[in-house]
């Protein structure tokens, strides 16, 4: 009998489409011979629909199109059960069925963040990736850098602040900026796909950077630039219970730090182990940020790489995350110093491209999230979250402790 394995995606968050791409190239992966997929997308207004068409990319660049031929869908428990039902029933209405497994791939606001995971919480279905602190954590730049810098790992020296109080506080946070240095790179906390980021090299770049980023997220983060950056990223596949780190990745790009553009809309070419790779996933081609320019594996020494992967599995584990995860590093060019620079909780094309090269494929890799997924909830239903006692079977509401009567009606 096959796992019916419901793949979420989309959402309301600006990397709607990075999602729908990455969900797209991870249904595909999926062997069909052992799942069943269902697609779950959620549209820009969070509704969530269910249908074949939505597996065509191609159907994708016409929403409101693609949407009238979706069925909107809600998932329900029944007991030990969770069921996939149209909102709308009428005589001809064909029930979709039960769902065994849940696999998020959302990227940004409301999905990644941890959002969607409280929401497989309340249904205790089992689902794959990082639970739901471990992807909120993940997904704050602030929280995250926090933890870092308490864990002794190497982050740049930087700051945050919250963009409605910039203008009290303008003097004060121009003086903190003066000490970092210009030039200084300013991003929303709790965006990526590098969406929002800018870099400042005076105090009137920074106020501009200050209200393009607030437009995303009220909290900034400000950091010291590493001026002759090579950015290397390290995919870490389990949990804290077992887990291993990819081969390293040497990103490209056309701009001073890479960008949205560099990520999804380039032509780009991947040299090295993972070539090809891209051709997984959407019927369209390529996609994702497997199409973006890189070179696998990093040219880096044996042992830069060997510490990098080192510091992408504590990062990992610190993080309490779990899944698969994409951690990404800065490196100085000129003195070799490695930064910790965030960690991706579900990255984009599920990362597959650096784990080829070691030997898992795309297909592998989804065997392992929908196992990872299925023996956490084992795991947790051997623990214990509430006694059986009811305290209210013996509650008598009187005088004598304060209780009930009378209070019909109260807040």
């Amino acid at each position: 009998m096959k796992i019916r394995v419901g793949v979420v995606f989309g959402g309301e968050s600006v990397e709607h489409e990075v999602s729908v791409i990455s969900a797209l190239q991870g249904i595909e992966a999926l062997d069909k011979e052992r799942y069943e997929v269902i697609p779950l997308y959620i549209s820009k207004q969070r509704d969530f629909y269910s249908s074949p068409a939505l597996l065509d990319v191609e159907n994708y660049k016409n929403l409101d199109e693609l949407i009238q031929k979706a069925t909107p869908v809600v998932l329900v428990k029944k007991g030990k059960e969770v069921v996939v039902e149209p909102i709308k029933k009428g005589l001809f209405t064909k029930p979709i069925g039960t769902v065994d497994v849940i696999v998020p791939i959302m990227h940004g606001t409301n999905g990644e963040d941890g959002t969607i995971r409280g929401y497989l919480e309340m249904l205790k279905i089992p689902y794959a990736g990082c639970d739901v602190i471990g992807a909120a954590v993940g997904q704050d730049k602030v929280v995250m850098k926090h933890i870092l810098q308490n864990s002794g790992l190497p982050v740049c020296p930087w700051f945050w602040l919250y963009g409605h109080e910039f203008a009290q506080k303008q003097e004060a946070v121009l003086a903190q900026v003066h000490e970092l240095g210009y030039p200084v790179v300013m991003k929303p906390a709790c965006l990526g796909s590098s969406v929002g980021i800018t870099i400042a090299h005076n105090d009137e770049e920074f106020i501009a950077g200050v209200e393009d980023a607030r437009q995303y997220d009220n909290k900034i983060v400000v950091e010291q630039m590493v001026k002759n950056l090579r950015e290397i990223n390290c995919s870490v596949l389990g949990s804290c219970f077992d887990c291993q780190a990819s081969v390293l990745e040497e990103v490209g790009k056309q701009d001073e730090i890479m960008s949205f553009k560099d990520k999804y809309l380039g032509q780009g070419s991947t040299k090295g182990g993972s070539k090809g790779g891209a051709k997984c996933g959407t019927k369209s081609g390529d996609g994702g940020m497997a199409s973006a320019a890189r070179i696998v594996p990093a040219p880096v020494d044996e042992a830069t790489t060997e510490k990098i992967r080192n510091l992408a599995i504590e990062t990992f584990k610190v993080l309490g995350a779990s899944g698969v995860c994409r951690i990404d590093f800065m490196m100085d060019g000129d003195t070799g110093m490695i930064y910790v620079n965030e960690i991706n909780t579900i990255p984009g094309s599920l990362a597959y491209y650096l784990w080829q090269p070691v030997g898992v494929s795309f297909t592998q890799l989804m065997d392992r999230l929908v196992s990872q997924a299925i023996d956490r909830q084992r795991r947790r239903e051997k623990m214990i979250f509430s006694y059986e006692t009811n305290l209210l079977a013996s509650y008598s509401a009187n005088k004598n402790n304060g209780g009930t009567k009378g209070t019909k009606g109260t807040k």
